[in-house]
């Protein structure tokens, strides 16, 4: 019998020339206050919100919601206030001093393999639930499977990096695709696009269907369903 796993939503701003940052990797702050409540939004919607290592790492998130109305509305619907955080690490070096570490605002999983050193283990084992695999690689589609099983999560709001969405929608493990277009261009070889800096094609071409459109001041906001491969 096949296996469950959550619903899985992405959700990205990028430029009108596909960066979504500067060749640096560095925070850069190209979008509206629209856009960034659009991604609380988003984040809010789901049980579980993830993130990649370097991502985290880079703009160094507590992966919370504003003081809105957002929380109040997610606990009318059933849901804890705020979703749990989900970390994708596959050497687990991850430094416990992060300042989503210093929130105890809804639990945090931290999904890794047995590279993760020793002191580290025994650092985030003490603010994280560790999933540690002994794969060379975090098994992307049973970390869902283990989310939607031992958890409960229905919904998973992935929030970066290219990396990680990459690897996701190779292996089909991506449903819908938020969008967000900014009137910038950035250019270079260097930055990163969507699915990353690999010069190499994916598997196979992703069909994505759309399903909104709004135009709100000079931004873009597209949703597309992402069509599973036969």
């Amino acid at each position: 019998m096949k296996q469950r796993r959550p619903f899985v939503v992405a959700t990205f701003a990028m430029t009108v020339d596909g960066k979504i940052t500067t060749r640096t990797f560095s925070p850069v702050d190209f979008t509206s206050r629209e856009d960034k409540l659009h991604l609380f939004r988003q984040r809010a919607l789901a049980d579980a919100v993830l993130i990649g290592h370097s991502t985290l790492k880079r703009d160094n998130v507590r992966l919370g919601l504003p003081k809105t109305d957002l929380c109040k509305a997610r606990m009318k619907r059933g849901q804890t206030p705020y979703p749990v955080r989900v970390i994708v690490s596959d050497k687990g070096k991850i430094d416990n001093r992060l300042n989503i570490f210093q929130s105890d605002i809804s639990p945090i999983i931290i999904f890794s393999t047995r590279r993760m050193p020793r002191k580290y283990q025994e650092a985030l084992g003490k603010k994280a639930t560790l999933h540690l695999s002994k794969a060379e690689h975090v098994n992307l589609a049973a970390m869902l499977h283990t989310l939607r099983d031992k958890y409960k999560i229905r919904t998973v709001a992935c929030e970066g990096g290219p990396t990680l969405f990459r690897s996701l929608l190779e292996r089909g493990l991506v449903d819908r695709l938020n969008l967000t277009i900014a009137p910038y261009m950035f250019g270079g070889a260097k930055a990163p696009t969507l699915t990353g800096l690999s010069n190499e094609f994916l598997p196979a071409s992703v069909h994505c269907a759309l399903i909104e459109m709004r135009v709100i001041d000079e931004e873009c906001f597209l949703t597309y369903r992402v069509k599973r491969r036969r």
